[in-house]
């Protein structure tokens, strides 16, 4: 009984030293843009004006879509929401396309998944209280709950901003190719 004690210790042990550094943030970027970046993606599209300054010039349904109750009570009417509610909705907009594209590439990793986590916290709070989506809850026998799958959708995030991006992206380039500030400045030596 020992012996293989001792054995799964060696096998998973190896496991978790060796592979999991590497495979866990490469699997949950490798899952986050395989389920939700064309999910974003197009959810961004349908916000944004024609051409390249449509990035500038939002749609209608921007404004319902982001701040749906406001939108409502100005009769929808979005210059009627004022410079905070545009620059609320340009930020909401920008971020659905900006977020998964650094989490594509792994570029500044940890900051763009805490962003997101935080953009999936204020999505999940305007569908419910915006939209009137129903959340649901944990812990019932239906696993198809907005609750349910947004937490599904923040978990690789959440591997993100505590693992990093991996051995295949931008910032582990960037790390690579960065010279350590010790060998810059040379030492002096005592005589």
């Amino acid at each position: 009984m020992h012996s293989l004690i001792a054995l799964h210790s060696r096998i998973f042990g190896a496991l978790e030293t060796h592979v999991a550094p590497a495979l866990l943030p490469t699997l949950a970027r490798f899952l986050f843009v395989a389920a939700l970046f064309l999910y974003y993606w197009n959810s961004g599209l349908t916000k944004v004006g024609e051409g390249l300054t449509g990035l500038f010039r939002l749609d209608l349904g921007a404004y319902f879509q982001i701040l749906p109750r406001a939108v409502e009570a100005v009769g929808y009417d979005p210059s009627a929401l004022g410079p905070l509610a545009r620059a609320v909705v340009l930020a909401g907009t920008w971020a659905e396309f900006l977020l998964p594209i650094l989490l594509l590439v792994g570029l500044f990793t940890r900051l763009a998944a805490l962003g997101m986590t935080g953009f999936i916290m204020v999505q999940t709070w305007v569908d419910v209280m915006g939209h009137g989506v129903a959340l649901g809850q944990w812990f019932d026998r239906h696993s198809d709950g907005l609750i349910d799958i947004r937490a599904f959708w923040v978990f690789p995030l959440i591997v993100l901003v505590l693992k990093g991006a991996g051995p295949l992206s931008l910032d582990a380039w960037l790390s690579r190719r960065q010279t350590p500030s010790a060998a810059l400045t040379p030492v002096s030596q005592p005589r």
